[in-house]
Protein backbone atom coordinates (compact mmCIF):
# COMPACT_ATOMS: atom_id res chain seq x y z
CA UNK A 1 0.00 0.00 0.00
CA UNK A 2 1.33 3.38 -0.85
CA UNK A 3 2.79 5.53 1.83
CA UNK A 4 0.46 8.76 3.00
CA UNK A 5 0.91 11.41 0.59
CA UNK A 6 2.39 14.43 2.49
CA UNK A 7 1.16 18.11 2.08
CA UNK A 8 4.51 18.70 0.60
CA UNK A 9 2.88 17.81 -2.95
CA UNK A 10 0.63 20.38 -2.43
CA UNK A 11 1.46 23.33 -0.06
CA UNK A 12 5.46 22.65 0.93
CA UNK A 13 7.43 24.71 3.37
CA UNK A 14 8.66 28.43 3.20
CA UNK A 15 11.72 27.08 2.83
CA UNK A 16 11.09 24.81 0.12
CA UNK A 17 9.38 27.57 -2.13
CA UNK A 18 12.37 29.84 -1.85
CA UNK A 19 15.18 26.84 -2.67
CA UNK A 20 13.21 26.07 -5.95
CA UNK A 21 12.42 29.78 -6.93
CA UNK A 22 16.09 30.08 -6.82
CA UNK A 23 16.55 26.70 -8.39
CA UNK A 24 14.25 27.95 -11.27
CA UNK A 25 12.14 24.65 -11.01
CA UNK A 26 9.66 23.88 -12.94
CA UNK A 27 6.76 22.85 -10.70
CA UNK A 28 4.86 24.92 -8.35
CA UNK A 29 3.94 23.75 -4.62
CA UNK A 30 1.10 26.15 -3.92
CA UNK A 31 -2.40 26.86 -5.24
CA UNK A 32 -1.75 30.43 -6.10
CA UNK A 33 -4.58 31.96 -8.35
CA UNK A 34 -7.39 29.97 -6.90
CA UNK A 35 -8.96 33.84 -5.92
CA UNK A 36 -12.18 31.50 -7.76
CA UNK A 37 -13.76 28.32 -6.33
CA UNK A 38 -13.51 26.70 -9.56
CA UNK A 39 -10.98 25.21 -11.38
CA UNK A 40 -13.18 24.02 -14.34
CA UNK A 41 -16.18 25.69 -16.23
CA UNK A 42 -17.89 24.56 -19.46
CA UNK A 43 -20.39 26.80 -20.91
CA UNK A 44 -22.59 25.67 -23.14
CA UNK A 45 -20.06 23.61 -24.91
CA UNK A 46 -20.44 21.72 -28.76
CA UNK A 47 -18.28 20.04 -30.26
CA UNK A 48 -18.85 18.80 -34.07
CA UNK A 49 -16.48 17.21 -36.64
CA UNK A 50 -16.90 17.79 -40.34
CA UNK A 51 -17.72 20.95 -40.12
CA UNK A 52 -20.06 22.86 -43.40
CA UNK A 53 -19.99 18.92 -44.63
CA UNK A 54 -23.07 17.08 -45.61
CA UNK A 55 -21.58 14.80 -43.44
CA UNK A 56 -21.25 17.06 -40.09
CA UNK A 57 -21.92 15.40 -37.25
CA UNK A 58 -22.37 16.95 -33.46
CA UNK A 59 -21.09 15.10 -30.58
CA UNK A 60 -20.98 16.95 -28.02
CA UNK A 61 -24.58 18.82 -27.52
CA UNK A 62 -24.36 22.64 -24.37
CA UNK A 63 -22.21 21.08 -21.68
CA UNK A 64 -22.63 22.53 -18.88
CA UNK A 65 -19.51 21.65 -16.36
CA UNK A 66 -18.24 22.97 -13.17
CA UNK A 67 -15.31 21.34 -11.15
CA UNK A 68 -14.48 22.78 -7.91
CA UNK A 69 -10.62 23.12 -6.44
CA UNK A 70 -10.33 20.41 -4.48
CA UNK A 71 -13.21 18.12 -5.80
CA UNK A 72 -13.16 14.77 -6.77
CA UNK A 73 -15.69 14.31 -9.93
CA UNK A 74 -16.70 11.05 -11.53
CA UNK A 75 -17.49 10.69 -15.31
CA UNK A 76 -19.60 8.00 -16.36
CA UNK A 77 -21.37 7.17 -19.68
CA UNK A 78 -21.95 4.46 -22.17
CA UNK A 79 -18.92 3.64 -24.91
CA UNK A 80 -19.51 6.63 -27.95
CA UNK A 81 -21.66 8.89 -25.35
CA UNK A 82 -18.69 11.29 -25.77
CA UNK A 83 -16.75 11.43 -22.72
CA UNK A 84 -13.34 10.86 -24.61
CA UNK A 85 -13.80 13.84 -26.56
CA UNK A 86 -15.00 15.45 -23.23
CA UNK A 87 -11.84 14.78 -22.08
CA UNK A 88 -9.79 16.02 -24.98
CA UNK A 89 -11.51 19.37 -24.74
CA UNK A 90 -10.46 19.60 -20.62
CA UNK A 91 -7.50 18.56 -21.23
CA UNK A 92 -6.77 21.41 -23.98
CA UNK A 93 -5.85 18.81 -27.01
CA UNK A 94 -8.83 19.79 -28.06
CA UNK A 95 -11.13 22.64 -28.86
CA UNK A 96 -14.59 23.22 -29.17
CA UNK A 97 -16.53 24.17 -31.98
CA UNK A 98 -18.56 26.35 -29.61
CA UNK A 99 -19.27 27.61 -25.95
CA UNK A 100 -16.70 28.31 -23.25
CA UNK A 101 -13.97 26.82 -21.50
CA UNK A 102 -12.67 28.55 -18.66
CA UNK A 103 -9.75 26.76 -16.75
CA UNK A 104 -8.54 29.05 -13.42
CA UNK A 105 -11.10 31.97 -14.42
CA UNK A 106 -9.39 31.91 -17.72
CA UNK A 107 -11.49 31.91 -21.11
CA UNK A 108 -9.35 29.40 -23.22
CA UNK A 109 -10.61 30.72 -25.96
CA UNK A 110 -8.67 33.73 -26.34
CA UNK A 111 -5.00 31.38 -26.18
CA UNK A 112 -2.86 30.67 -28.81
CA UNK A 113 -1.35 27.51 -29.61
CA UNK A 114 1.98 27.91 -27.19
CA UNK A 115 -0.43 29.99 -24.25
CA UNK A 116 -2.24 26.42 -24.33
CA UNK A 117 0.45 24.61 -24.32
CA UNK A 118 2.04 26.03 -21.14
CA UNK A 119 -1.63 26.30 -19.86
CA UNK A 120 -2.05 22.61 -20.29
CA UNK A 121 1.62 21.84 -18.97
CA UNK A 122 1.35 23.79 -16.09
CA UNK A 123 -1.89 23.20 -14.81
CA UNK A 124 -3.22 19.76 -15.74
CA UNK A 125 -1.79 16.02 -15.08
CA UNK A 126 -2.79 13.40 -17.22
CA UNK A 127 -3.30 9.59 -15.84
CA UNK A 128 -4.71 7.02 -18.81
CA UNK A 129 -5.81 3.63 -19.14
CA UNK A 130 -2.76 2.15 -19.97
CA UNK A 131 0.08 3.80 -18.13
CA UNK A 132 2.19 4.58 -21.54
CA UNK A 133 5.74 4.56 -19.31
CA UNK A 134 8.78 4.90 -21.82
CA UNK A 135 9.55 1.05 -20.96
CA UNK A 136 13.78 1.99 -21.93
CA UNK A 137 13.45 4.52 -18.78
CA UNK A 138 13.44 3.85 -15.04
CA UNK A 139 10.41 4.97 -12.68
CA UNK A 140 12.60 7.98 -11.61
CA UNK A 141 13.41 8.83 -15.36
CA UNK A 142 9.39 8.33 -16.13
CA UNK A 143 8.81 10.96 -13.15
CA UNK A 144 11.39 13.70 -14.53
CA UNK A 145 9.60 13.49 -17.97
CA UNK A 146 7.30 16.68 -17.69
CA UNK A 147 9.68 18.62 -15.81
CA UNK A 148 12.33 18.07 -18.37
CA UNK A 149 10.06 18.83 -21.66
CA UNK A 150 9.33 21.47 -19.65
CA UNK A 151 12.84 22.67 -18.77
CA UNK A 152 14.48 21.04 -21.55
CA UNK A 153 17.72 19.77 -18.76
CA UNK A 154 17.90 17.84 -15.95
CA UNK A 155 19.15 19.35 -12.70
CA UNK A 156 19.49 17.95 -9.10
CA UNK A 157 15.99 19.36 -7.86
CA UNK A 158 14.38 18.02 -11.02
CA UNK A 159 15.49 14.58 -9.58
CA UNK A 160 14.57 15.31 -6.25
CA UNK A 161 11.13 16.09 -7.15
CA UNK A 162 11.24 12.71 -8.84
CA UNK A 163 12.57 10.84 -5.82
CA UNK A 164 10.22 12.54 -3.35
CA UNK A 165 7.02 11.74 -5.48
CA UNK A 166 8.33 7.76 -5.77
CA UNK A 167 8.79 7.82 -2.09
CA UNK A 168 5.03 9.39 -1.46
CA UNK A 169 3.81 6.68 -3.51
CA UNK A 170 5.36 4.08 -1.60
CA UNK A 171 7.89 2.93 -4.89
CA UNK A 172 11.27 4.11 -3.76
CA UNK A 173 12.88 1.39 -3.72
CA UNK A 174 12.05 0.67 -7.19
CA UNK A 175 13.28 4.28 -8.65
CA UNK A 176 16.03 2.43 -10.59
CA UNK A 177 13.65 -0.68 -11.75
CA UNK A 178 12.88 0.00 -15.59
CA UNK A 179 9.20 0.43 -16.25
CA UNK A 180 8.77 -2.92 -17.76
CA UNK A 181 10.47 -4.69 -14.88
CA UNK A 182 7.57 -3.59 -12.71
CA UNK A 183 4.12 -5.43 -12.25
CA UNK A 184 0.54 -3.28 -13.36
CA UNK A 185 -0.18 -1.87 -10.30
CA UNK A 186 3.40 -0.37 -9.59
CA UNK A 187 3.28 0.89 -13.47
CA UNK A 188 0.34 2.70 -12.84
CA UNK A 189 1.33 4.44 -9.44
CA UNK A 190 4.10 5.51 -11.31
CA UNK A 191 2.10 6.97 -13.69
CA UNK A 192 0.27 9.29 -11.28
CA UNK A 193 3.40 10.25 -9.65
CA UNK A 194 4.15 11.40 -13.22
CA UNK A 195 0.80 13.51 -13.56
CA UNK A 196 1.74 14.88 -10.40
CA UNK A 197 5.17 16.24 -10.94
CA UNK A 198 4.54 19.55 -12.36
CA UNK A 199 2.05 19.95 -9.23
CA UNK A 200 -1.29 20.57 -11.32
CA UNK A 201 -4.01 21.84 -9.79
CA UNK A 202 -6.29 19.62 -12.07
CA UNK A 203 -5.35 15.80 -12.21
CA UNK A 204 -7.77 13.99 -15.94
CA UNK A 205 -7.80 10.22 -15.05
CA UNK A 206 -8.94 8.30 -18.16
CA UNK A 207 -10.41 4.87 -16.91
CA UNK A 208 -6.71 4.55 -14.90
CA UNK A 209 -8.10 1.36 -13.05
CA UNK A 210 -9.54 -0.60 -16.33
CA UNK A 211 -6.61 -2.52 -16.91
CA UNK A 212 -5.56 -3.64 -13.17
CA UNK A 213 -6.56 -6.38 -10.80
CA UNK A 214 -9.16 -5.45 -7.87
CA UNK A 215 -6.79 -5.20 -5.62
CA UNK A 216 -4.55 -3.13 -7.81
CA UNK A 217 -7.12 -0.44 -9.56
CA UNK A 218 -8.45 0.03 -5.40
CA UNK A 219 -4.85 0.71 -4.36
CA UNK A 220 -4.66 3.56 -7.28
CA UNK A 221 -7.81 4.94 -6.41
CA UNK A 222 -7.47 5.26 -2.87
CA UNK A 223 -3.86 6.81 -3.96
CA UNK A 224 -5.14 9.52 -5.84
CA UNK A 225 -7.80 10.28 -3.50
CA UNK A 226 -5.59 10.60 -0.80
CA UNK A 227 -3.29 13.15 -3.00
CA UNK A 228 -7.16 14.91 -3.43
CA UNK A 229 -7.51 15.17 0.36
CA UNK A 230 -3.51 16.08 0.75
CA UNK A 231 -3.00 18.94 -1.20
CA UNK A 232 -6.60 19.91 -2.75
CA UNK A 233 -5.67 18.61 -6.63
CA UNK A 234 -8.91 18.34 -8.48
CA UNK A 235 -9.92 14.56 -10.27
CA UNK A 236 -11.86 14.47 -13.11
CA UNK A 237 -11.88 10.77 -13.02
CA UNK A 238 -13.23 8.44 -16.09
CA UNK A 239 -14.52 5.37 -15.24
CA UNK A 240 -17.48 2.45 -15.69
CA UNK A 241 -16.66 1.02 -12.25
CA UNK A 242 -19.59 2.13 -10.51
CA UNK A 243 -18.16 1.03 -7.08
CA UNK A 244 -15.19 3.75 -7.67
CA UNK A 245 -17.34 6.23 -8.85
CA UNK A 246 -19.91 6.31 -5.59
CA UNK A 247 -16.42 6.64 -3.51
CA UNK A 248 -16.32 10.29 -5.25
CA UNK A 249 -17.67 13.57 -4.60
CA UNK A 250 -19.86 13.82 -7.80
CA UNK A 251 -20.97 11.34 -10.24
CA UNK A 252 -21.73 13.04 -13.78
CA UNK A 253 -23.05 10.63 -16.50
CA UNK A 254 -22.50 12.19 -20.47
CA UNK A 255 -25.19 10.43 -22.41
CA UNK A 256 -25.80 10.66 -26.08
CA UNK A 257 -23.28 13.90 -25.83
CA UNK A 258 -25.34 15.65 -23.30
CA UNK A 259 -24.72 15.59 -19.65
CA UNK A 260 -26.96 13.99 -17.15
CA UNK A 261 -26.29 14.88 -13.51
Amino acid sequence: MAKAISSEVGTGSREDNASRQQAGAPFRSDRSGQGSSEILRLEKVCKAYNVGQPNETEVLHDIDLELGHGEFLALMGPSGSGKSTLLNIVGLLDRPTSGRLLIKGQDTAALGDAEITHLRGHTIGFVFQYHLLISAFTARENVMMPMLVDRGFPNAEIEARANRLLAQIGLEKFADNLANNMSGGQQQRVAVARALAMNPDLVLADEPTGNLDTHSADAVFALMRQVNRDSGTSFLLVTHNIELARRCDRIIEVIDGRIRA
